[in-house]
Formats: structure tokens, C-alpha cells, sequence
């Protein structure tokens, strides 16, 4: 197993993203023969609610996250949530899930976006550098 520390995390259902305020995260990739990864966010409490009903739901989610330094490229995972444990302040939600790799890389959705903005030339490429360093949040397709 190896273990690695989640420093974002977003639920994207049906083209909109909800963000997770994490106090602390954690992230471990099970190395076994089914691929699967364990997810465990420390949020804020208001998020409770929200979490309870994708549970009770039984839904899948994709979840996108960055691992170890902000400045990484986003991953994207389609979990389900394992145990959601409530405490004075804050949540703890464990999701179990498969990383997918049939989603385009975060530099190929950018240079889409910025595309479809009608951008080209240099103000593409000095665009495409400042997104690249900031990293913000992009519409994510399903593909």
C-alpha cells in the first residue's frame, strides 16, 4: 500500500463540481488485483447532510482530487462512500473507488477551454501558463 496526503478534493455530479473544504485528507492506493484506492476526507460539518444523502443513495460519485501539493495535476475517481462518521465540527467520509483513466488529462481540458474561449496564437500560450500555475476549476465534460 502507499499512502499519500489530499490536500483538495471536489465531487463533480453532472457537470458541476462541489467543493470540500478538507481540514485534513488522506489518500491510499490499496495496490490489490481490483485497483482500489481508499479516500478519507475531514470536513467541515455543514457538509453532513449532503454526504448522508449520496449514502443512503448508495450512489457512485467521481471524485476529483490533488494529491500532495496543490500545484499537481487533478485525479479523478469513481467511489462510493464507505462510512460517514459524524463529530462535534466536522465529518469524516471514506470512499472506496477505482481512479479513471479514461478522463483527458487537466492540460488537455484546459487547452479546451481555452480554445472554445476563442483564444490563439500568443494570448493561447501565455493563458495556457497562467492556468497552468493557478490550476482553477474546469467544466468537466464526460468523455
Amino acid at each position: 500500500m502507499k499512502t499519500f496526503k489530499l490536500v483538495a478534493m471536489e465531487i463533480v455530479e453532472d457537470g458541476n463540481s462541489v467543493e470540500v473544504p478538507l481540514e485534513d485528507g488522506l489518500i491510499i492506493n490499496k495496490e490489490n488485483e481490483s485497483s482500489t484506492w481508499l479516500l478519507e476526507a475531514y470536513s467541515d460539518l455543514t457538509l453532513y447532510d449532503y454526504f448522508k444523502n449520496i449514502q443512503d443513495e448508495t450512489r457512485e460519485v467521481i471524485v476529483q482530487v490533488v494529491i500532495t501539493k496543490r500545484e499537481n495535476d487533478p485525479a479523478f475517481f469513481q467511489t462510493k462512500i464507505v462510512t460517514l462518521n459524524k463529530f462535534e465540527n466536522h465529518i469524516s467520509i471514506l470512499f472506496e473507488g477505482q481512479l479513471r483513466r479514461n478522463r483527458r488529462d487537466y492540460s488537455e481540458l484546459l487547452l479546451d477551454s481555452l480554445i472554445e474561449k476563442g483564444l490563439g496564437g500568443q494570448a493561447l500560450l501565455t493563458e495556457f501558463k497562467d492556468k497552468m500555475k493557478s490550476k482553477p476549476k474546469l467544466k468537466i465534460k464526460n468523455t
